[in-house]
């Protein structure tokens, strides 16, 4: 599914978030870095999709690996960062068995992504297999607005914009997809209550634009 919208994917986003996912993702790299005491992090970017978020992280100077199970969506993400020095790596992969040793990463980082994952509990387990002691888990991930009103606002434009979006590119199924995984995933507390299940420590989160996006923050 992801291979097949790939070549609409960055746009799309952009556009029906109006252009906010970008300051989403620079709120949410200033955080992990004020959180990392090492200067020059070694980071895996799950779910890494086009790479924004790699790129990102890849800018600030840090050893960044990507890992998808889209080759489609990687290839766009490594026309992004073909400039940057140093390079991140692509790989693909998947959550459910990550091809590194223990204790590899200083962080992993996964954005618009952990809600695609089957088998969340084992994935986060890995996820904990690769960071190195004291390492950072990142998530950044769709919510549902606690705030009635807004809610009601931005439930009615994100299931619109998405249902347009997929029709536009004659992939309904696909955007109706992803309407339903963001209405269907645990957010907040419960999220957090997922990582102290897995063995993290101290999460928290912080509400963008109202409810729309959170950034998760957890270590081991």
């Amino acid at each position: 599914m992801f291979d097949s919208i790939a070549g609409n994917y960055d746009r799309v986003n952009h556009d029906m978030s109006l252009g906010i996912d970008r300051r989403w993702r620079r709120r949410f790299v200033g955080a992990i870095a004020r959180s990392l005491d090492v200067e020059s992090p070694v980071v895996l970017d799950l779910a890494c999709g086009t790479g924004d978020l790699t790129k990102a992280m890849a800018e600030r100077g840090w050893q960044v690996t990507g890992l998808d199970i889209s080759e489609e969506m990687m290839a766009l993400g490594k026309a992004k960062c073909g400039h940057l020095h140093p390079q991140p790596v692509f790989v693909t992969g998947s959550a459910e068995q990550i091809p590194f040793a223990d204790a590899s990463f200083d962080a992993v980082t996964i954005a618009f992504g952990l809600r695609n994952f089957d088998h969340r509990a084992h994935c986060l387990t890995e996820i904990r297999r690769v960071l190195k002691p004291g390492g950072q888990l990142a998530v950044l991930e769709f919510a549902v607005p606690r705030n009635r009103i807004w809610r009601n606002i931005y439930l009615l434009y994100f299931k619109r914009s998405m249902h347009l979006a997929g029709q536009l590119i004659g992939r309904a199924d696909a955007y109706g997809y992803l309407v339903d995984s963001v209405l269907s995933f645990p957010c907040y507390e419960a999220l957090c209550a997922e990582m102290i299940a897995a063995g993290f420590h101290n999460p928290r989160y912080a509400a963008y634009s109202g409810g729309i996006a959170v950034g998760y923050f957890s270590s081991i």
